[in-house]
């Protein structure tokens, strides 16, 4: 399962912090940041997850994210 959020997490090291307590949660799983995109992207890549257990982790550090959906249906 991959999931992309839009977050307001604006520096590597909240970003660290975050996806260290989302790998405490979700042993295993990939999970990386694009500050540089102006969604400030985070990545969750794993088994089965709910969007709102994510959400759920970075409002425990005071940040928020919004589940983006993924359109694979264009053409390369």
């Amino acid at each position: 399962m991959i999931k992309v959020f839009k977050t307001n997490i604006d520096s590597p090291d909240h970003a660290d912090l975050v996806k260290n307590s989302l790998l405490m949660k979700f042993p295993g799983f990939r999970i990386d940041f694009d500050l540089e995109d102006s969604d400030r992207i985070l990545r969750v890549e794993g088994g089965y997850f709910r969007a709102e257990e994510i959400s759920g982790c970075l409002k425990e550090h005071g940040f928020t994210c919004v589940d983006l959906p993924i359109d694979l249906s264009f053409d390369i």
